[in-house]
Order: structure tokens, then sequence, then C-alpha cells
């Protein structure tokens, strides 16, 4: 070695990187607000749903609000003092102590029919949703997993013929040729009548998760169609059916007002459609009672209102674009 070549060995080591010592990552669980990629390996645990729901500001209200209509059906019987088929009182009464919105000019007490009428408007809705639910989800599943076949093409044609139906007047017509009125035959007439519209989203959905791994996994596993549409497919679709039940429920809701303020309810049966009804055969507004007309039309606009918002947070579920709109 020459002594050049000593004299550049410093100049050679003085360039090269110092060695540094491996840095240790530590794997714990934090939240979104405290992981930090530079410094931990991070396990963010995915947000509960009930957590992305009441993260809506528009969920919390609707969940408030549906709560206090569930406490008043539940405690109809102690909130109002009188009996919603009392006809006993002095009609046209003003609203006072003992009749806080006072009496109808048939002589029944307004707060108890309004109060007790909570009860079927939220029977009809939870009934009537998961009839028509139930028969979307099984119209609409076998159908998009059986794409392309006979059967689908015959469940197709079912759904496209409800879908172009009109409605309202078929519901008129099963309810007028009935022998008996109630609320089993508004469930029966709902649920037929407003099922179509699900099952078609039903049938898109499955359509594009039907070629996923974890269902052909179980194809290939020998599990039959049921079983897999049914318990592997239908699982991951709770925020749909959920959202789905929800528009139900409203439209069902909506469906037994509107029968029974056209005449086609149950006559014996306490609701707010048959206040309506009985309102406007009777001449409210030109005997100026006008809160017999508001409060039970008030009182459908805020249910619905509810079960709306509710249903926003239900599509933050599915969709985590709009979580991000929220914050």
């Amino acid at each position: 070695m020459t002594p050049n070549d000593r004299d550049r060995i410093p100049e050679q080591s003085a360039s090269m990187p110092t060695p540094t010592r491996p840095t240790r990552t530590y794997r714990r669980r934090v939240t979104a607000e405290e992981a930090s990629t530079q410094e931990v390996v991070a396990v963010v645990q995915p947000p509960r749903w009930y957590a992305v729901i009441w993260s809506s500001p528009k969920a919390r209200i609707g969940i408030i609000m549906l709560t206090v209509f569930l406490l008043v059906a539940l405690l109809a019987d102690w909130i109002s003092p009188h009996s919603p088929t009392d006809a006993s009182f002095a009609p046209v009464q003003d609203p006072s102590a003992d009749h806080w919105l006072g009496t109808n000019t048939l002589g029944y007490d307004l707060w108890a029919q309004l109060v007790h009428g909570t009860r079927l408007s939220l029977a009809i809705g939870v009934l009537g949703g998961l009839a028509t639910i139930l028969i979307a989800l099984v119209i609409g599943l076998i159908a998009g997993y059986t794409e392309g076949s006979i059967v689908d093409d015959g469940l197709s044609f079912l759904t496209n013929l409800a879908l172009v139906v009109p409605v309202l007047p078929l519901m008129m017509v099963i309810v007028a040729y009935s022998e008996t009125r109630g609320l089993m035959l508004l469930v029966f007439v709902v649920a037929i009548t407003s099922w179509a519209g699900a099952s078609r989203e039903m049938r898109s959905l499955i359509i594009s998760m039907r070629n996923r791994d974890y269902v052909t996994a179980a194809r290939f596993g020998g599990d039959r169609m049921f079983r897999i549409v049914f318990r592997e497919i239908m699982p991951n679709m709770s925020s749909l059916i959920v959202s789905g039940f929800i528009g139900a429920a409203t439209g069902a809701i909506a469906a037994e007002a509107g029968l029974s303020f056209m005449g086609f309810g149950d006559p014996n049966t306490v609701s707010w459609g048959q206040m309506l009804a009985q309102a406007d055969a009777n001449g409210a507004l030109v005997q100026g009672l006008w809160i017999w007309l508001v409060a039970p039309g008030l009182m459908l606009a805020l249910l619905m209102t509810s079960l709306t918002f509710v249903n926003f947070g239900v599509d933050m579920l599915s969709n985590p674009h709009l979580r991000e709109e929220e914050k």
C-alpha cells in the first residue's frame, strides 16, 4: 500500500453513510386521530355501526323523535286521562285542563285519540315494513343469484309487472272488496303492493356480489343456493335491508293514513287517518276546529320525518363518502 492510498482511506470512510440501529416498531391499537404511520404500525379499529349512525346530526334528531313516539305509544294509557272511544263528553269544547286539545263534534277527546293513534301508526309501520322487505328479499336475492335463468326471467317479469301497476287504485280495490278490515288487512295490502322497488335494488346488488371470493368458496364447498344467498350474501347487505325496511315502514304509515282518510279504513279503530277522515266529514274547518285537522296531520309528518332522518344515518353505513361529508 502506497502513502497515497493510505491518504485516501479516511476520505472514503468519511463519505460512507453512518450505520444506524434498526428502528423497532410497536404494534398497538390506536384511534384514527392518534394513528401516525411514521412512528407506529397503526391498527385502526373501524367505528361501530351505532357510532356511525349517531355521528350524523340528522340521524340523532330522528332517533330522538322516534324514541318520543315509541314512549307515547307505550305509555298512552297513562298519558291520556280518557278513553279514545268514549264519546260521552260535551261536543266542541275548548282546550282545558280536563281536555288538553278539546273535544270534537262527536264528543271524543282529541288528545286521547291523538295519543292512542300513535300505536296503530307505529304498528302498521313495523309490520308493513317487515312484510314488504321480507318479500323483496326473497324475490330479489333469488332472482339476482340466478341471473339469466328461467327463474330470474319469471321473477323479473313479476317484479316489472308490480312496478307498473298503479299502487293506490289496487289498494283501494283490495280493501273495498274485503269482507273484514283491520290492521292485518292493511299490512297485507301494503306488503303485496310495495315490495317491487326494494326487490329490484336487492337483485342489482346481489348480481355484483355473487362472484366474490367468499361466495365462490361456498359454492365450491358444496353449499346450496339458499344457504349461499341467505347465509353468505344477505348478512353483507344489512345496511341496504335496514334502509329498505325504513322506507317501507314510512310508506306503510302514509298508506294507512291515506286509505283511512278516503274512507277505506276500519271505523272501529283509532288512528290519525281516521281522525282526518272524521274531521273532513264533519266540516272541522268550517266550525273552526282547525286543531282537529292540524294535530293528526302534524303527527304524521313528524313521524315520517323521524324515519327519514334515521335513514340518513343508515345510508352512511354502506356509503363511506357520506361520512366524509358529515365531517
